[in-house]
């Protein structure tokens, strides 16, 4: 286990009592145990407050734009395979704006792991609903509030057949550590889902609210994760029960498999035989 104190950067500007602070922590303890030196983790990120994540804790870092958190993190290990590439998202930012590059990694199934931070709204730009909103959450924009239900990511994430599917929440730091150990761990596309109350701009999902209602899948009789129509039901699950934990696990082929050249190691480290400028001849 390495020191904690090695992944400390700046300190945080989010609002006290989000639970983007719980995340930090528990993804901090979860690298020491890992034995995850700074120079072996990249953290890709979009916008928004989840945006910022990487800023907090010392590692290689890449800010993309809205939406595009994925085909860079992807990009990142292809690259490189030997970096660990966490992809860090908030639910507008991966469900929203991202919802297209969620369905292609599903598919091409990179060994990297996805962190979306759902607080069920846009809280970067004060509160506006997102595809996780439930149905009838009132905001300045939607003010009769949302017409129509929520999006179920990760049964979505289920159903395109994505090798690892997990639920966390900020108010269960152990279990939300354990969580991301496993994620990170994982050979293949991670999906972890962290619900993260927002203090400011989301009154309804408190951590009250979610502690009334959570419960860990891995307890009940039937846990099945390796059953994709067990696992489906369990990520439709929605309302006056909430499963966390893995609830999907489907190993298989990793994107980078798909490429020999990958098997003699990083790109970066390979001699190429042939110097640059040949090689761009041939394209012109």
């Amino acid at each position: 286990m390495l020191p904690l104190e090695i992944y400390d950067s700046l300190e945080n500007a989010w609002c006290p009592g989000c639970g983007n602070h719980a995340l930090l922590k528990a993804f901090k303890r979860a690298l020491a145990e890992l034995a995850l030196p700074p120079e072996q983790v990249l953290l890709v990120s979009g916008i928004g407050q989840s945006g910022k994540f990487p800023h907090y804790l010392k590692c290689n870092t890449f800010n993309s734009i809205h939406g595009r958190t994925l085909p860079v993190a992807t990009g990142a290990k292809l690259a490189n395979p030997a970096l660990t590439v966490v992809a860090v998202a908030g639910d507008g930012d991966c469900y929203g704006e991202g919802g297209n590059h969620l369905l292609a990694a599903c598919r091409r199934n990179p060994d990297l792991t996805l962190v979306v931070h759902n607080n069920q709204v846009y809280a970067l730009t004060k509160g506006q609903a997102s595809p996780t909103s439930d149905q009838g959450f009132a905001s300045l924009i939607q003010p009769q509030g949302v017409p129509y239900p929520p999006l179920h990511a990760l049964a979505l994430a289920v159903a395109q057949e994505c090798s690892w599917v997990g639920r966390g929440f900020a108010g269960d730091l152990e279990g939300l550590k354990d969580l991301y150990k496993q994620a990170i761990s994982h050979r293949g596309f991670a999906l972890l889902e962290v619900l993260q109350p927002c203090v400011s701009f989301n009154k309804i999902n408190t951590y009250q609210w979610y502690r009334e209602r959570v419960y860990r899948v891995a307890e009940l009789p039937d846990y099945a994760p390796e059953d994709e129509l067990w696992a489906y039901r369990q990520a439709k699950e929605w309302g006056e029960r909430i499963p966390l934990g893995v609830i999907y696990r489907r190993p298989r082929p990793t994107l980078e498999e798909a490429y020999p050249m990958l098997k003699a190691g990083p790109l970066y480290q390979q001699v190429q035989s042939r110097p640059v400028a040949e090689l761009l001849s041939d394209f012109c």
